[in-house]
């Protein structure tokens, strides 16, 4: 049974820090790329991170580069999102994602969000 479960959400002050992370299971997780998403109330879902296979390339919204920083273990299955100097604008619902596309197939899993609140 293939999860993706994150967890380290809560309520964090403006400038605090959090640390998302996001446990794998079921399938081979260092066979996929890895990211991390956010919704906002009344908002799209948006690409927030990115992490290669090998863990060599990142990439990340212009929103939140040099705050946030991602991660992956490959030993632990797990992705992590290190978001550092928050704003009330980072206020979402935090999801992992993780995909794998082979020639013309995609497998890609959702994990089931994990809200972070920035608010003094």
């Amino acid at each position: 049974q293939v999860q993706l479960v994150e967890s380290g959400g809560g309520l964090v002050q403006p400038g605090g820090s959090l640390r998302l992370s996001c446990a794998a299971s079921g399938f081979t997780f260092s066979n996929y790329r890895m990211r991390w998403y956010r919704q906002a109330p009344g908002k799209e879902r948006e690409l927030v991170a990115y992490i290669s296979i090998t863990g060599r390339s990142t990439s990340y919204a212009d929103s939140v580069k040099g705050r946030f920083t991602i991660s992956r273990d490959d030993a632990k299955n797990t992705v992590y999102l290190q978001m550092n100097s928050l704003e009330p604008e980072d206020t979402a619902v935090y999801y992992c994602n993780a995909r794998r596309d082979i020639s013309v197939t995609t497998y890609e899993y959702w994990g089931q969000g994990t809200q972070v609140t920035v608010s003094s």
